[in-house]
């Protein structure tokens, strides 16, 4: 069928909006007309870093509505309200023990686009992205890929749910699973960074210390939740981040990737604390026994927030419904036509978390 796509041609080019053939599902997939989809940086990362194939459609926040399911899917059917996720293949030990997120052919599902040919365009195949690839009005996807949420929530809210918003808040709740009273501190306030900061007082944290370089964010981060905002350019963070606590951290959630962030959140955890490291980082040094070993403190890599989606995306709803988790918050709306906008602004850190409408 004919869809509407902004595809990426090639290493740091804009999207252009145009027309492309999407294939027909297969027995596993479904087709879903897509409502709306997040911005996230993982999509920058990919469009101006050469680690996927080109030309591809991005996007892997996608938010939309069932329109035909292929005959072995049972989770969902024509009509229901769903979000799309990453993607994994269901077999491996990790994915069979309930880590999805670290499933064997994770970065070939996701970023290399093995296996999947569903899009393509003047006759040249294009690259599917996570699985999904929802910079479209349409997308097919596995159904391994689609969580299934209620449908009196609004659907043009939820796609961010299915990577950045999943990634901080799992992160906390379902990685690190803070104990009632201990202490955290987070990182970097942009969406992923935020959804920690909202998880941390759903766990019950007793002290969450947000961290950034911009006040806008740092207002943002008190008024979800946060018991300190630290402005990392004009305060010693370490420092103050002692002093709130007598002894440093139980716990830290580092989504900016810049190595001196991830010292300094080694430097500020207490002894056996541990950090959950979520940013892209660089390649980087680290002073294994000083920073790490002395003191029986963990380092822990996490991807997608190390969560089953089918589970715990519609866990975020119900809170969000609570009041509890208002990650509406961190949105704001752009029309398909601005796309290019709205990936600027969430690469420069202007919005939190765009979200586009389709047509």
């Amino acid at each position: 069928m004919k869809i509407e796509a902004a595809v990426t041609h090639g290493q740091g080019e804009e999207f252009k909006i145009g027309e492309v053939e999407l294939a027909e599902p297969r027995s596993n997939e479904v087709l879903v007309r897509v409502v709306a989809t997040g911005v996230c940086h993982t999509d920058a990362v990919a469009r101006d870093n050469g680690i996927v194939p080109y030309p591809i459609v991005l996007g892997h926040e996608g938010a939309g509505i069932v329109e035909q399911a292929g005959e072995n899917v049972k989770a969902v059917g024509p009509g229901d309200h769903v979000v799309l996720s990453y993607s994994s293949c269901g077999h491996c030990e990790n994915c069979l023990s309930a880590h999805p997120s670290t499933c064997e052919k994770m970065n070939d599902l996701n970023f290399g686009s093995q296996g999947i040919e569903r899009l393509e365009q003047d006759g040249r195949p294009v690259a599917t992205f996570f699985g999904q690839s929802s910079f479209a009005t349409y997308a097919v996807a596995d159904e391994r890929n689609v969580v299934k949420v209620p449908d009196d929530v609004e659907l043009e809210l939820l796609g961010p749910l299915g990577c950045g918003i999943q990634t901080g808040s799992g992160t906390v709740l379902a990685c690190l699973k803070p104990a009632f009273g201990s202490t955290i501190v987070v990182y970097g306030c942009g969406a992923v960074g935020l959804s920690a900061v909202m998880a941390a007082k759903i766990a019950g944290c007793r002290t969450v210390i947000a961290v950034d370089v911009h006040e806008s964010r740092l207002e943002l981060a008190r008024e979800l939740g946060a018991d300190y905002a630290l402005n990392g350019a004009e305060v010693d963070v370490v420092e103050e981040i002692g002093k709130a606590t007598g002894a440093g951290t139980h716990y830290a959630v580092e989504t900016t990737g810049v190595p001196a962030v991830v010292h300094q959140s080694l430097a500020a955890l207490r002894p056996l604390g541990t950090v959950a490291i979520v940013g892209i980082t660089p390649e980087m040094t680290v002073d294994m026994f000083g920073e790490i070993m002395a003191e029986g403190k963990t380092v822990a890599g996490v991807i997608e927030g190390d969560t089953v989606p089918q589970l715990f995306i519609p866990e975020l709803v119900e809170y969000y419904r609570q009041g509890r988790f208002p990650f509406d918050k961190l949105v704001k709306y752009y029309d398909f036509e601005d796309i290019n906008q709205a990936f600027e602004d969430s690469r420069t850190g202007k919005t939190i978390k765009p979200v586009v409408k389709m047509r």
